[in-house]
């Protein structure tokens, strides 16, 4: 990857991105607590009702299924269960988490383990590999990313972090989500002679908010008033970036070899920083909100630094 690409990567992707990150801290300085919160519900509640399940439907709608087109998702999961597996034992049996409490560790663990793949990836990846690029993202998320999360991820916040909380089965809640059945249904259009074209530019017009808000969201979530990181948020966030990507990666390589652009895509997904669901998992199970939280400012920030290395190893 040349100098040139990658800055031209910094000003069409990353700096109108950061700007929308910066433009939620800004914000935030001028709420209360209160207005902070009513306003993340707002945004979530159109996003996961409007927004997101129209940009998904586009993209499973106008997307041609294949094997390669779905080792995108299976590549994703293989790096998530791995590093996960990798990540619970440096968190629970090393000296890592000796001195950290079972809802920090449990916190840390959900967000060293999942990315946010649909929000960071889907522009990266457009710019990447244009529309089949956004493709990529969009069954990343919902084939591997999303689904792990409502069922292992909500196992590991119960189970691990010993909260008290019990809710209706996660896979069956997750299952009724717009998101998951606007994909579904495009996906299954897209297997059709039907000519939905129209109706494809139309979801994928009113999906175009679904990136923009959710990253103002993030900058309103990140406590910047109290970003010094300890060495274990630090460690998480970089096993995020660098470690899990590298496993991915490595499964990649021992069944492709050469690696073709969806695998590259999955590499790429698997390194990008910290799931915004995860403050949600640890608000809703009694976790270290605080430590999430960090994790989720230093992954967005250091992904500035780890995103050049890994398109430098791939590209």
């Amino acid at each position: 990857m040349s100098l040139e690409y990658y800055w031209k990567l910094l000003l069409e992707v990353m700096l109108p991105m950061s700007l929308l990150v910066i433009s939620g801290g800004v914000w935030r300085r001028y709420l209360a607590p209160e207005q902070v919160r009513s306003i993340r519900s707002h945004i979530a509640s159109i996003t996961i009702n409007l927004f997101a399940p129209a940009l998904l439907f586009a993209a499973a709608a106008s997307a041609h299924i294949t094997t390669e087109l779905l080792s995108v998702p299976a590549l994703l999961a293989a790096g998530i269960l791995l590093g996960g597996g990798l990540l619970y034992i440096l968190l629970f049996r090393t000296a890592l988490g000796n001195t950290l409490s079972r809802q920090t560790r449990t916190g840390l663990l959900l967000c060293g383990t999942f990315g946010n793949v649909l929000f960071m990836g889907y522009p990266l990846l457009h710019f990447l590999f244009g529309d089949q690029g956004a493709r990529y993202a969009a069954f990343a998320d919902m084939g591997a990313a999303t689904p792990l999360l409502w069922s292992l991820g909500v196992w590991m916040a119960i189970r691990l972090g010993g909260s008290d909380i019990r809710i209706s089965n996660p896979v069956k809640t997750w299952l009724t989500l717009p998101p998951v059945w606007s994909f579904l249904l495009g996906a299954s259009l897209s297997m059709t002679p039907m000519d939905i074209t129209p109706l494809i530019h139309a979801a994928r017009f009113i999906g175009q908010p679904t990136v923009p808000v959710m990253l103002l969201m993030l900058g309103l979530t990140i406590p910047w008033r109290k970003l010094v990181p300890n060495s274990a948020v630090l460690t998480v966030a970089l096993f995020k970036l660098m470690l899990l990507p590298l496993m991915t990666w490595l499964i990649a390589t021992y069944y492709f070899g050469s690696l073709r652009e969806a695998q590259m895509a999955a590499v790429i997904e698997s390194g990008v920083p910290t799931m915004l669901m995860a403050l949600g998992l640890a608000d809703k199970y009694q976790l270290d909100v605080e430590a999430v939280a960090l994790t989720i400012a230093w992954s967005t920030v250091l992904f500035l630094f780890s995103l050049p290395f890994w398109l430098w190893v791939l590209i």
